[in-house]
């Protein structure tokens, strides 16, 4: 934890470090602190912080708290440039989130140990004013007008694309989409259903949910039709609760996805242009490429982007990477082989992918590196191991998330289902109820993801 502390320095908690108030910076006449811990465990514990600005617009903030405890300590936070000095505590805000406007919102978020009690921080202040108000008037984004509910990820983003590095929503500012990836719906189609579709939106707060369609492994080429109409309901259910729908072209074995090319062609030509007039709906048009060559993956990319292009201009896609979308490091290489070489579109984004337990600095400082120079989205991850199972490494996919979180990019965590492994987010035999959000239907690794995708995510709307 403490190396990857070293590469996010924007993110990063330096005991000591001096925060200083950029010079643009003025007293805020007023604000709001939510401060909500989002899990705990023996001598640790994991807090999300909303803090809101009820004053004038300020551009650049410091947030500041006392920790009432003195065995309490930050061990490292996200979203600010955080500090601690005794029990004063402070987190500055960074570029992105550096200008709050009257009513604004910013949401930050930390790691703490403590030795004794873990009681709540005391004394918010935000550039030295003491945070005791109440938002009085929250303005409510414009409806999208097409049908999505008002105030829910699509409702309030609408069309994404990708803006430089990032991921844009319609008012041109970086956001990061959260969210679920359904296991293979050939298995576990009895998981997607209106009871756990409401609960990944209302209670999990997700923003998407990743639809993951297997081509082989009794997936996709066993029946083209009858895939390709669950997958558009599937988007339809999505749509209804104001979430973003990522289609997943699961190629896995055989890896090279230009083995399914024609399959692609017909399934992107036809979801393309079936769901063209909808805001809500990515495409992910090459899961896990393996035993490729990025030359054969840019390829395949080059011929199927124009099909969804045809029929629907505007949506993004994305684009998986060598070494079973690990920008190659899982094959040797690293992410320069795509900077030198890139897919020849617009609006696109390259995958990547990681299992905590098994991926970590170097795959990390991979990802750091590549998300200055490439658009990124992590459309799969797991706490646990690579082959979906093992111990949950709590520690690593922490860090992974951090730094997600740093870097605005967006994830899909696997998976939503029951399946019998420890990376999946119920215990077996949960759908075949209909409770998908209580303690005690959540595997551990499920109660972590949920705690952080249900923190607010306050996207921009200026």
């Amino acid at each position: 934890m403490k190396r990857l502390l070293a590469l996010l320095s924007t993110c990063a908690t330096v005991v000591g470090l001096t925060v200083a108030f950029s010079p643009h910076a003025v007293a805020a006449a007023g604000c709001k602190v939510d401060y909500t811990v989002t899990s705990e465990w023996q001598g640790g514990f994991q807090a999300g912080v909303k803090v809101t600005n009820l004053g004038a617009p300020v551009d650049g903030w410091t947030l500041g708290f006392t920790l009432p405890d003195p065995g309490q300590t930050v061990v490292q936070g996200w979203n600010a440039t955080w500090s601690q000095s005794g029990s004063a505590v402070s987190a500055a805000g960074i570029d992105w989130n550096r200008a709050l406007a009257t009513g604004a919102s910013a949401d930050l978020g930390l790691v703490g140990s403590f030795t004794g009690a873990n009681p709540k921080p005391t004394a918010f202040t935000l550039n030295g004013v003491a945070c005791t108000g109440s938002v009085d008037d929250e303005t409510t984004p414009p409806d999208p007008g097409d049908g999505t509910p008002s105030g829910t990820p699509v409702g309030i983003n609408g069309q994404v694309h990708v803006c430089g590095v990032n991921l844009c929503n319609q008012y041109d500012r970086p956001v990061q989409l959260r969210g679920m990836s359904t296991h293979g719906i050939q298995w576990f189609d009895q998981c997607y259903n209106d009871a756990s579709l409401d609960a990944l939106a209302d209670d999990w707060k997700a923003d998407l949910l990743r639809i993951s369609m297997y081509v082989q492994e009794d997936g996709y080429e066993t029946d083209p039709e009858g895939f390709t109409n669950r997958v558009n309901g599937l988007v339809d259910q999505a749509e209804a609760r104001g979430l973003y729908a990522l289609i997943d072209f699961h190629t896995l074995t055989p890896g090279d996805p230009n083995f399914n090319l024609d399959r692609a062609k017909t399934f992107f030509a036809s979801v393309a242009a079936r769901n063209a007039g909808k805001t809500n709906v990515i495409y992910e048009i090459a899961n896990e490429p393996n035993g490729v060559s990025w030359a054969g993956i840019k390829s395949y990319a080059e011929q199927v982007i124009p099909v969804i292009r045809a029929a629907d201009p505007d949506a993004v896609v994305i684009v998986g990477t060598r070494g079973w979308s690990s920008l190659g490091v899982s094959d040797g290489s690293d992410e320069n082989e795509i900077v030198n070489s890139p897919v020849n579109a617009d609006n696109i984004m390259y995958a990547f992918h990681f299992y905590a337990a098994s991926h970590k600095d170097n795959y990390r400082a991979t990802l750091s590196r590549a998300a200055s120079r490439l658009p990124m989205f992590v459309t799969e991850f797991g706490t646990v191991s690579a082959t979906g199972g093992g111990a949950m490494d709590r520690e690593s996919t922490t860090a992974w998330l951090n730094l997600l979180d740093q870097l605005k990019i967006g994830y899909a965590n696997w998976t939503y289902s029951d399946a019998d492994e420890s990376s999946a987010a119920f215990r077996p035999g949960t759908c075949d109820g209909g409770d998908y959000s209580s303690d005690g239907v959540l595997t551990e690794s499920g109660a972590l993801i949920k705690s952080r995708i249900s923190t607010p995510d306050s996207f921009p709307t200026s």
